[in-house]
């Protein structure tokens, strides 16, 4: 099959019905900081790994975009005309390969029947379209170039069928000797005899943010494209701040008219709102998809009609995911796919991919590691379409509250033969999670508990491989930062655990409140938002030849350090220190080893709230040690007898009944109305 071939138009004897599934859209906002996402202005066409060697082997790349480029880059939002078109002056030209606006061929080969693209372009003067696809390793090649006249579109038709391990359409735009407006530009695939469109149902949980909810029921309302493939947006709202109090709320509930429905209950977590949104959707019976989205993200509206279509034509019924991007650094995503390392049993990013990639420095032709497919395991419930058709076959979410449902979630499906696809051109917006520290709040217990749980029900190694050890080694170290009020949660975890199954959904509406209550007896955990009451620090015993900690370089030197703190933790508490703290420490500074030669110490909340006084128990340290050998040792022996327990029951936790009985149980907490609202 040849590369491309161009097309005027559908000729009668082509009786191909084309789907539209992926339009050139634009920002209409202004926003500076997102417009990279859209149009790369920047003239440098790629930036490759110096090494040749780590060039052709696909290897992530450190170079810059050089300096001159960086120069020559003017992000101007004016050109925008509006939300599909873009005026440019003449002689000027833009490149459309960005994130949003190229054409992810690579994930499209891989997981639909789909063998060919047609870009058609429209514009109201004469232009130049030059063709651009890339390989795996991120090099670009130009495919074809095409001239543009006035109110005639121009199409093009292009195989995909060299695209299996990654690589990317895109297009170039470029003037003449008069100033031209793109009118319209999309990416098309052949329909298949007997295709029916899906549609969606998008469920939202929220707790205590009805400002947000309100933009959402906007913004769905607003979106003409949305209502056409939206059969109902679902709120499941579990706060006492309630939506439908929210100023601007029946009219923009109105305004979806039969669309919309408000579900209040119980604060049931993440997956209590989650699974509530899976089983009303079920239930409707309407719906080939639900999209579980979170309440404090923004939404790219054509990203959600993307992972509709994606998921019309992907082979088998397939959960589609979208990224997400930083809500106060605009361009910058969280990362490109997420991963499960069954030996250790954490999440990490898939492939090649890297962390907080920064689309304004380096846009999608100047980042080669990008052009490979990422394969990945799941995807996070900030932004994921699941098809009902899996639902029904596996469950709803875990009744975990927070924590490890999406993870878990995934790699059910793919144990039950359904795969998940981060789909690039689908994003929201999202509050990143590098300013605050949830492994030593309340969250610390879901951490611990959901972890083991889904280690439990999918790990492929005996006892867990290397994760009960890492999970002793993390108890060791918060004990060595005095953060007692964590590993007292975590063990708590533990002892649920071992309870078995019977514990998921009976302590589903009460176990946040029970540790919120635990972990107010703890001064490590216990935030004043003044520092100023706090005694002033008075350092007992200077640093040992002056120096300051500092991060061990090696295994035999982080063993070194722990060892000598754990035997500092079984010394009495230096005089004074009880009194005074001995040092303020940064939030971002408060690990182990700067920690472990402390007695006392003022740590800062890592989202700038306030501080905490932590103080050094010998006593609690040789409890707590004691304890948590004795619960993981316990664990150990107990793994096959629980994991079995789990795996038979995990289709009984998970299912639609077993739910509507925990929902039923848990109503909202105020005088409300009936619990569901049809509006």
């Amino acid at each position: 099959m040849s590369v491309a071939t161009k097309t005027e138009s559908t000729t009668a004897a082509d009786a191909t019905l084309w789907k539209t599934i992926h339009r050139v859209v634009f920002p209409t906002d202004g926003d500076t900081d997102t417009l990279p996402l859209y149009v790369d202005f920047n003239p440098a066409q790629r930036v490759v790994a110096k090494d040749d060697a780590a060039a052709k082997s696909g290897a992530s790349t450190t170079a810059a975009v050089p300096a001159a480029a960086m120069l020559g880059s003017r992000q101007r939002t004016d050109y925008v005309q509006g939300r599909r078109s873009l005026r440019l002056p003449a002689f000027r030209r833009v490149s459309f390969g960005t994130y949003f606006n190229a054409f992810p061929a690579s994930y499209w080969r891989a997981h639909t029947n789909v063998e060919k693209v047609r870009l058609t372009v429209e514009a109201d003067g004469d232009a130049t379209v030059i063709v651009y696809r890339s390989t795996p390793r991120g090099t670009a090649n130009r495919v074809e170039s095409l001239s543009v006249a006035k109110g005639t579109p121009v199409s093009i038709d292009l195989s995909i069928m060299n695209f299996a391990d990654g690589g990317w359409y895109w297009f170039d735009f470029a003037t003449g000797e008069n100033p031209t407006t793109l009118d319209r530009a999309e990416w098309s695939v052949p329909q298949p005899d007997g295709f029916v469109a899906g549609t969606l149902s998008v469920g939202v949980t929220t707790f205590n943010r009805p400002d947000y909810c309100v933009k959402h029921l906007r913004t769905f309302a607003e979106s003409e494209d949305l209502t056409e493939v939206l059969d109902c947006l679902i709120v499941t709202d579990q706060g006492n701040r309630r939506v439908r109090d929210e100023p601007g709320y029946e009219e923009a509930a109105a305004n979806l008219g039969g669309r919309f429905k408000l579900v209040e209950q119980a604060n049931l977590g993440g997956s209590g709102g989650f699974a509530r949104g899976m089983l009303e959707t079920v239930k409707a019976g309407k719906s080939k998809y639900v999209m579980l989205l979170d309440d404090d993200v923004l939404i790219e509206t054509e990203g959600v009609l993307r992972a509709v279509h994606f998921a019309d034509f992907t082979r088998e019924p397939t959960i589609v995911g979208g990224h997400m991007f930083n809500l106060f650094e605009r361009a910058v995503v969280h990362n490109f796919g997420e991963a499960i390392n069954e030996y250790r049993f954490r999440y990490e990013s898939a492939g090649k991919s890297e962390e907080v990639h920064d689309f304004g420095a380096s846009n999608l032709r100047t980042t080669p590691w990008m052009h490979r497919r990422i394969d990945v395991d799941y995807n996070g419930w900030w932004m994921c379409l699941i098809p009902t058709a899996i639902i029904e076959d596996i469950g709803l979410s875990l009744p975990v509250f927070i924590k490890w449902d999406d993870v878990e979630y995934g790699i059910r499906a793919k144990a039950n033969g359904y795969g998940t696809v981060t789909l690039p051109g689908a994003a929201v917006w999202h509050m990143p999670w590098t300013e605050k520290d949830d492994t030593i709040d309340w969250q610390a217990y879901f951490h611990q508990r959901n972890r083991w749980l889904a280690a439990m029900l999918h790990s492929p190694y005996a006892r867990g491989g290397r994760m009960p050890v890492e999970s002793m080694l993390v108890d060791v170290r918060h004990l060595l930062s005095m953060q007692y009020s964590a590993v007292e949660l975590r063990h708590q975890a533990l002892e649920d655990l071992l309870e078995g199954p019977v514990h998921l959904h009976r302590n589903l509406g009460t176990k946040l409140p029970e540790i919120r209550r635990v972990r107010s007896t703890f001064p490590d955990a216990t935030v004043r938002q003044d520092i100023t009451t706090f005694p002033p620090a008075r350092r007992v015993k200077p640093p040992r030849f002056g120096r300051q900690p500092s991060a061990p370089q090696s295994l035999p030197g982080a063993l070194t350090a722990a060892l000598s703190g754990a035997l500092h933790q079984l010394r009495g508490v230096r005089e004074g220190a009880a009194d005074f703290p001995e040092a303020v420490v940064p939030a971002m500074d408060a690990r182990w080893w700067r920690l472990v030669g402390l007695d006392s110490a003022l740590v800062s909340a890592s989202d700038g709230a306030g501080a905490s006084w932590y103080k050094r128990d010998a006593k609690k340290f040789r409890k707590y040690m004691a304890r948590s050998v004795a619960l993981h040792q316990k664990l150990l022996l107990r793994w096959d007898e629980l994991a079995a327990t789990y795996q038979r029951e995990l289709p009984n936790f998970t299912s639609p009944g077993v739910w509507e009985q925990t929902f039923a149980a848990n109503p909202a907490l105020d005088s409300a109305p009936a619990p569901v609202t049809d509006k």
